[in-house]
């Protein structure tokens, strides 16, 4: 699906500052390079790759990705070593040019295609954040056996049920903001990892900026290995009490 502009105007006026951070990602960096771009032709955006210092050449294939499309389409802006996901989407905001920025997984499990979809809504409704959801009509997740599906769905309904934050996939991580909304809220955020997130999206709530959500379906990565173990849940779990506590 092509996105198509209503006016050159309106092509100028907004642009999109798309943050991926990366850890071992060679293998996946340059297709999602190229989905990105075969999903947005008519949209005026460029990609922010944070590297977390990554040992598999995923810096190299960057840049060969910028020789191909450009070093002003594609900013590589890499980091020594692992930092936190919270962390690199704000080292990734400070080199943002658009007034939206969009935040997304290189593992391919969060597909460009969606893209167009987020676009559309925010224009459509002039949301602050846009969110992709697994949990609502038209969402799913593919790839994973069933004891991880309900894990994902129960750790959702169990901050659900204590945070009522409005939105339907709290760990999600696929998501547009305007850019001064995300500046807001990520200047509130303590946490680091996967509950960064979480923590993000209730703190948008709590500060009541205008949330739409858009369904998705979240494919398993294909190459590579999941960064999510035990100790994400552990963290996952102590970060839902101390929001719980502090909003």
């Amino acid at each position: 699906m092509v996105l198509i502009r209503n006016s050159m105007e309106e092509k100028e006026e907004n642009k999109y500052s798309i943050i991926v951070p990366t850890y071992n990602e060679r293998l996946n960096i340059a297709l999602i390079v190229y989905l990105i771009f075969k999903h947005l032709q008519n949209v005026n955006f460029e990609i922010i790759v944070v590297d977390d210092g990554s040992p598999d050449g995923t810096q190299e294939i960057v840049k060969q990705l910028q020789q191909a499309y450009g070093e002003a389409c594609i900013l590589l802006r890499p980091r020594p070593k692992k930092l936190g996901l919270g962390t690199a989407y704000m080292h990734g905001l400070k080199h943002a040019t658009g007034n939206f920025v969009v935040i997304m997984d290189a593992d391919l499990s969060h597909h460009p295609k969606y893209l167009p979809s987020f676009i559309k809504k925010q224009r459509e409704t002039g949301a602050s954040i846009v969110t992709g959801t697994r949990y609502v009509k038209g969402g799913g997740v593919h790839g994973w056996n069933l004891m991880r599906k309900l894990t994902s769905r129960g750790a959702n309904v169990l901050a659900q049920t204590l945070l009522w934050p409005g939105v339907s996939d709290l760990t999600g991580s696929f998501r547009l903001y305007k850019k001064s909304v995300l500046e807001d809220v990520i200047s509130s955020c303590v946490s680091k990892g996967y509950v960064f997130q979480m923590e993000m999206i209730v703190r948008a709530s709590r500060k009541g900026y205008h949330i739409e959500e858009v369904p998705i379906t979240f494919v398993d990565r294909v190459y590579g290995s999941s960064k999510l173990g035990g100790s994400e849940i552990v963290e996952y779990l102590k970060g839902l009490v101390y929001l719980l506590v502090t909003t």
